[in-house]
């Protein structure tokens, strides 16, 4: 998962770029990135590993000149975490400069790969998202949305990008509407970006979303868009409503924080706990959950856990060992609220069960009687192939255990997940429209090539 952001039309382009992405750091720890174009043509670069804070200090704003930019935070779903696979990706070719950054994963990057390889193409990332690259450097096209048809023509998977052809923005998105993608306004500027915290951080208008086969270009003051590619069956991920988004944010035109507490609601009535003193969130993004849990159960609502905030997102580190350390640090609990009691602990997801096992056994030392887990989205039991880090079925605790054989793994006296027909259901647009294969194991398009061959590509 990853955060893209692009605007036109502003001599503060830099600098506005750098704002939203600390909007949406969420999306992604593990380097950050900004591409200028100036008025003469010239790119101007950064791309370093770290926070947005650590990878482009306030000092490294003043020399990206240009009117028009595009910046990028990344979390690396199977390309290596090196700042190779930074982005935005750049090159310079015959007609200038293309740069792009990549929410999303391409199915069929491996066998792209392959055949531009084969034309002499060389790569110098593990990326999925160089095959755009090379693709758009490639076209023959003039017209800078044709250029980007020609390379997006046979892409499979999930991506909402963006993309500088020169002066040019441009901002697509995939048939299926995987990942989020909106349009904003800022006085005569034009904002695309992956969520609307972005737009309010810099206090741009929410215009709306880039459709699904959507290219929108945006140049010389003009906004042209361009129905490139036919609708399919809409795919937009659940699990953006579940966790990744920011619960300030519009997403698939929807709050995300009226989604979570649909969610949290739907989880009370399908996984009461009779008996228990309190609810307590998973803190940060399990709150708006926990809420709706409480109001629907009638539970007071306790803050039982602090989150330390100078700490990121333990499931989007890219190594077991890093999720683990940051468990330990991350959280503590407070022993004031949890003990002697029956409480109910909310969390949006398990994926690995790492974090979950660690915060149980500190919730029992913290004096709680009894933990009661409940979940507001089903059990993840295979992996995610459009941009979530569960690459392999083996890492996921509910790939091969049933909810008791869960519950007792992770310590807890009784566990519920929300079904996924009421997961489908809470979520504003659904049931239908959105893709649960890492629930359901429902895929809607043929696994990619390189989990067969072992090569490994990702934004």
């Amino acid at each position: 998962m990853c955060g893209v952001f692009g605007i036109f039309g502003t001599p503060d382009a830099a600098a506005l770029t750098h704002l939203g992405l600390y909007a949406l750091q969420h999306r992604g720890q593990e380097s950050a990135g900004i591409v200028t174009v100036d008025l003469n043509g010239a790119a101007h670069p950064i791309r370093a590993m770290g926070l947005v804070s650590e990878a482009i200090p306030a000092s490294a704003i003043a020399p990206l000149i240009g009117d028009v930019a595009i910046g990028h935070t990344r979390y690396s779903t199977a390309g290596s975490s090196t700042v190779e696979n930074a982005q935005p990706i750049m090159a310079r070719f015959k007609g200038g400069v293309i740069a792009l950054a990549h929410n999303g994963n391409l199915t069929n990057a491996s066998e792209i790969r392959a055949e531009l390889e084969e034309q002499g193409s060389i790569f110098t990332s593990t990326m999925d998202s160089e095959v755009l690259l090379h693709r758009l450097a490639r076209s023959n096209h003039e017209d800078p949305i044709q250029r980007l048809t020609d390379a997006l023509e046979g892409v499979e998977g999930a991506y909402s990008i963006v993309v500088l052809i020169n002066q040019t923005l441009l901002a697509a998105r995939d048939p299926r509407g995987w990942r989020p993608l909106v349009l904003g306004r800022l006085g005569e500027s034009i904002i695309a970006t992956s969520e609307t915290c972005a737009l309010d951080i810099v206090n741009a208008t929410l215009l709306r979303e880039v459709q699904p086969g959507e290219i929108v270009a945006i140049e010389a003051g003009e906004i042209r868009t361009v129905q490139a590619f036919e609708v399919q069956p809409l795919k937009k991920c659940v699990f953006e409503h579940v966790y990744f988004a920011r619960p300030d944010s519009q997403i698939f035109g929807h709050s995300v924080d009226r989604a979570r507490r649909a969610l949290g609601r739907q989880l009370a009535r399908e996984c009461p706990a009779p008996g228990s003193d309190l609810v307590f969130a998973v803190p940060d993004s399990s709150n708006a959950a926990a809420l709706g849990y409480a109001e629907e159960s009638g539970l007071p609502l306790e803050l039982a856990l602090i989150r330390n905030h100078y700490i990121g997102r333990t499931f989007i580190q890219p190594t077991q060992s890093g999720r683990i350390a940051k468990v330990k640090v991350k959280y503590n609990a407070v022993r004031e609220v949890l003990d002697g009691r029956s409480v109910v602990m909310i969390d949006d997801s398990i994926v690995r069960g790492t974090t979950t096992r660690g915060l149980v056994k500190m919730i029992r030392d913290a004096g709680a009687r009894e933990v009661h887990m409940r979940v507001s989205s089903a059990p993840v039991t295979g992996p995610c192939w459009y941009g979530i880090d569960t690459p392999r079925k083996e890492e996921l605790i509910a790939s091969a255990r049933n909810v008791t054989e869960i519950g007792d793994a992770l310590g807890v006296d009784s566990l519920g997940y929300l079904s996924i027909d009421g997961m489908l259901s809470s979520v504003p647009g659904g049931p239908t429209g959105f893709c649960d294969a890492c629930f359901s194991g429902n895929y809607p398009t043929e696994p990619p090539a390189d989990l067969v061959s072992g090569r490994a590509y990702g934004c």
